[in-house]
């Protein structure tokens, strides 16, 4: 089963944002940039390397800034809208913030897993996922204390399930893994005291495994488990292969269907074009009130898997008709799709969606 025409439209809107947003904040050799004379000195080394002249180092160090933009903006937001779309969840936060309240577990299950982190740190023990899971759900009962603060990227909840995720850089910082370790033991024995009588999933996610070797043949969206935890600064040493989802494991277990991952990068392939800029204009810019040729329009839309603009072209003769002299209609008709910032306007489309339903009903 693949992904439906509604969760590839979402995807695609999710990709025309962060490519108008990287488009408009790409430098050109005549970017102003700040002082940054240590980097052009320390890049005078590397100039037979990457071809680091005197004259485009300026533009380097600005591209190599746009670089580290785009990287934060595929892991701060990209990245977790395209995960909650697919499995229909979403962000939560339990923490001593503000009006929230952190969650809470019984001070000998804070015991057990303080034992548990201490133990691993000095590898008097090994990541064994049931095990852990065992001692800390059958632990006698005793006073409450609250939990460390903790948030998921993706959250959500099913008939007889609890399932959280957090993504996670694929280069985590460096003594990262021990937080991450204890945080998850800890939330999970919270959320299964929260949510009686369901199964408590939490899984640490990254995106894509950076140890596939593509010129060795490996496909782009496989990975290898042990070799990706190995290649974390203590990342075998906290984590059982179990408690993380990688590549396509993750985007595959969030959507429910297989090659998830590929029809991802084929939706952002089929977007992320060098004419990018000159087809968002047409799109962006077309007029429904007026009789024109969609035919180029069109071809980009359904490449672009936005089908439900292609469904409002299609019933553009019957909506320039105006039936029933709708001043709202025609208003809507006069606007654009997209703003400036690459995101639709949804109230144009689904004034303009409900309109052609209703008019098919009639």
């Amino acid at each position: 089963m693949s992904l439906s025409p509604n969760q590839k439209e979402e995807i695609a809107l999710e990709v025309i944002k962060v490519l108008k947003k990287r488009f408009q904040s790409f430098p050109d050799e005549n970017s102003i940039i700040r002082n940054a004379p240590f980097h052009k000195a320390f890049l005078a080394a590397f100039s037979d390397k990457i071809a680091v002249t005197q004259e485009n180092n300026n533009f380097f160090i600005s591209l190599s800034s746009w670089y580290h933009g785009l990287n934060t903006t595929l892991g701060q937001s990209f990245f977790e809208n395209i995960a909650n779309l697919l499995c229909n969840g979403e962000k939560r936060a339990w923490t001593s913030s503000g009006n929230k309240q952190p969650l809470e577990i019984t001070e000998t299950q804070k015991q057990i897993i303080n034992k548990i982190i201490t133990a691993l740190s000095n590898s008097q023990r090994t990541p064994d996922y049931e095990q852990e899971w065992n001692e800390i759900i059958n632990a006698k009962e005793s006073n409450l204390v609250n939990t460390i603060d903790f948030s998921t990227d993706i959250f959500f909840e099913d008939n007889t399930s609890v399932t959280a995720i957090e993504l996670k850089s694929v280069r985590p910082n460096s003594g990262e893994m021990r937080g991450e370790k204890q945080k998850i033991l800890e939330a999970k024995a919270a959320l299964h005291r929260l949510y009686r009588g369901k199964e408590i999933k939490f899984f640490l996610g990254f995106p894509f495994d950076p140890t596939v070797d593509i010129q060795k043949g490996e496909d782009e969206c496989s990975y290898d488990k042990d070799r990706f935890l190995n290649s974390l600064v203590n990342g075998k040493k906290y984590f059982d292969k179990a408690e993380i989802l990688i590549a396509s494991e993750l985007w595959d277990f969030l959507s429910g269907s297989s090659n998830t991952m590929e029809e991802i990068l084929a939706i952002i392939n089929n977007i992320a074009t060098p004419n990018f800029e000159k087809e968002f204009d047409l799109v962006s810019s077309y007029n429904l009130s007026k009789n024109e040729n969609y035919e180029t329009l069109l071809s980009i839309l359904d490449r672009w898997c936005l089908f439900s603009e292609i469904e409002i072209i299609k019933a553009s003769n019957i909506l320039r008709t105006n039936p029933n002299n709708d001043s709202h209609l025609m208003r809507f008709l006069n606007q654009q799709c997209f703003d400036s910032e690459g995101k639709i306007n949804k109230r144009r489309q689904n004034y303009l969606l409900d309109y052609i339903h209703q008019l098919n009903n009639t």
